[in-house]
């Protein structure tokens, strides 16, 4: 009978495992950008009183923003 691996090894895939500074992912969210969403229902004996829909897009200004012609060289 053969075992068989169920998660990656590192000599599959090496950027399995790979450690990512907080500041380097927070970079890259910065320059990409992400949007975080949510729904929150309150409700009371399976009877909904309130939903609340929740969006959120977080991003630098420089990721928004389109870029100026006359900037360029």
């Amino acid at each position: 009978m053969g075992v068989t691996a169920l998660a990656p090894s590192s000599a599959d895939d090496p950027l399995a495992y790979r450690s990512v500074a907080l500041v380097d992912l927070l970079d890259r969210v910065l320059a990409t950008g992400v949007v975080i969403t949510g729904d929150i229902t309150l409700a009371i004996a399976d009877i909904d009183l309130v939903r609340i829909s929740l969006r959120a897009l977080i991003a630098s200004v420089g990721a928004l923003a389109p870029p100026d012609p006359e900037a360029a060289p």
